[in-house]
């Protein structure tokens, strides 16, 4: 399990890279003084492989390498739903809601919730983002990365978050999203490179020596109950930490994932999140931005076969672990030899780092943006928006840290955690964002109204409802919000446009053959790995 010299020069060799490339695309041009536009939006440059990159950097984190690994070896490949599914939506992002983003000319989701709505929406939710990124993403990526490091290099979990934070602070502070962003880029590298490294030892092993094809066929003929996509009530049970048995639909309900509450999460997290979208609003052009996600959604088909097929190996194993998020860290420390170790967990590092740096770079631009220079410093400069950023993202970070172990310690799933609590504000947020963008009528009020009770009404239906699956839940409440917006419109505004409505013919939205045929493919493939799965 413990590290040797050259997995400790190895993972050195990955860290002095990723710190110094951060440096040294972060440092000042000769007569350039960095603007709130460089820190927070990278001087909107960024070319369509960086942003599909750092997409995908940010997305990978150690929720995907532990937490849904744990889900993989809980509940096998159905939990690649929420990669698959995250594909078909990010190319509906591109398509519809990218152009109007862009057009707008914004730094933060709340910003434009301002133009759309008011001032009220604006600060509303960005307070919403602010403690979701600092309670519910920040702390799960910290929590879960220092398990792994625990459980592979005996770190302590304290200096173990202590270590990552401070990793992910070296650089990003500094050097805001532009430094976050070509980072990525090589972090992706990493992450991807070293994450089939995993599988491939894992199924090599699995397979008596006999290669990744034989590894992964005795998988399958071994636990094929496992490898089903849709799952029905009582067709999948599993033991949680306590040995008590659980129904694995009560988290995965059938084609309610294809076609309810998912969408909710998804396009929630894919259209409306600032860590994600902040990647497109920093784009080139509308084209790059486009390219960028439809590249990104590419990579999403390529992540469960990373990250769920580990844990699933694992579970055919008969791991000795006590919880299923250590399940990728014992498999690391089980089957990947010296010298490869310290690439595999340079990978495991790449995607927690990244992760954290774009995490705290958001919360440092809503709060930036969307409080202080909104709320507190009307007249503040640049160089102030630039300093108070830096001073925000340590603050979260710090916080973040403190708050790690007390919410996430004694949670056998923390993926599952995560979907499950933002899923109390994204089917009110999404609804919000989506009658907003495309509903002329939609008024200030009903947005606001709506947000409010978004945490009220999926607590009240958990109360309620405390059998119903979660993803049922979200696909409800997204419902009755959309209905709400609907309501207090029509009888605040009597049928009438509000004088914000967007105008969707003036918005550009140019054709590009390459951005149409990469989402023809993505969409293709897709639907044959549901197919064969079923």
């Amino acid at each position: 399990m413990g590290f040797t010299p050259l997995d400790y020069i190895i993972f050195a060799i990955y860290a002095l890279l990723i710190v110094g490339t951060g440096l040294w695309v972060s440092r000042e041009k000769k007569g350039h003084q960095k603007d709130s536009t460089d820190y927070f939006l990278a001087g909107k440059a960024l070319p369509w492989w960086a942003i599909g990159a750092s997409l995908i950097a940010s997305n990978i984190s150690a929720e995907q390498f532990i937490g849904m690994s744990g889900s993989g070896f809980r509940l096998g490949l159905a939990i690649a739903s929420y990669e698959w599914m995250a594909a078909v939506t990010l190319l509906l992002i591109a398509w519809l809601f990218i152009p109007i983003y862009l057009e707008k000319k914004i730094f933060t989701m709340p910003q434009f919730l301002e133009q759309r709505f008011d001032g009220r929406v604006r600060t509303l939710l960005a307070v919403f983002w602010l403690l979701v990124y600092v309670f519910v993403n920040l702390t799960s990526v910290l929590y879960l990365g220092a398990l792994a490091l625990q459980g592979i290099m005996g770190v302590p979990l304290f200096w173990g978050m202590a270590g990552l934070a401070l990793f992910a602070t070296v650089y990003s502070i500094y050097g805001g999203l532009e430094a976050v962003a070509w980072t990525d880029v090589v972090q992706v590298v990493v992450l991807i490179g070293g994450g089939i490294l995993t599988t491939v030892l894992a199924l090599n092993a699995y397979g008596g020596g006999a290669g990744v094809l034989a590894g992964f066929t005795q998988l399958a003929q071994d636990i094929p109950e496992r490898f089903n996509m849709v799952l029905f009530p009582g067709e999948l049970m599993y033991a949680d930490d306590t040995g008590a048995m659980q129904d694995a639909y009560q988290l995965l309900p059938g084609l309610g994932v294809l076609l309810g509450g998912m969408w909710v999460a998804n396009l929630f997290y894919w259209g409306c999140n600032q860590y994600i979208i902040q990647r497109a609003l920093a784009a080139k052009s509308l084209k790059e931005a486009r390219r960028g996600l439809a590249f990104a959604a590419g990579l999403k088909l390529l992540l469960p076969f990373i990250v769920v097929i580990p844990g699933m190996v694992a579970f055919a194993l008969n791991a000795p672990i006590g919880q299923a998020d250590e399940a990728y860290p014992w498999l690391l420390g089980t089957y990947v030899g010296p010298g490869l170790r310290g690439l595999a967990v340079a990978a495991l590092a790449a995607a927690i780092v990244s992760s954290l740096a774009s995490m705290m770079n958001s919360t440092a631009t809503i709060f930036t943006m969307d409080l202080y220079r909104s709320m507190i410093n009307k007249e503040a400069s640049e160089r102030g928006l630039v300093r108070m950023g830096r001073i925000v993202s340590l603050v979260a970070i710090v916080i973040a840290a403190l708050a790690a172990y007390p919410l996430l310690g004694a949670i056998d799933q923390a993926f599952q955690y995560i979907q499950e609590y933002t899923g109390f504000i994204s089917p009110g947020v999404l609804a919000v964002f989506v009658m907003g963008l495309f509903w002329k009528k939609a008024t200030p009020n009903a947005a606001l109204i709506t947000a409010v009770l978004s945490i009220p009404m999926s607590a009240g239906m958990k109360l309620l409802t405390p059998a119903l699956p979660f993803i049922h839940r979200m696909g409800l409440v997204f419902v009755l919000s959309v209905l709400l917006i609907v309501a207090i419109s029509l009888f605040e505004g009597k049928g009438k446009d509000d004088p914000n409505a967007i105008s969707l013919s003036g918005i550009k939205a140019e054709s590009d053959s390459v951005f149409a045929v990469a989402s023809f493919a993505v969409l293709g493939i897709t639907a044959a790995l549901y197919l064969i799965l079923w």
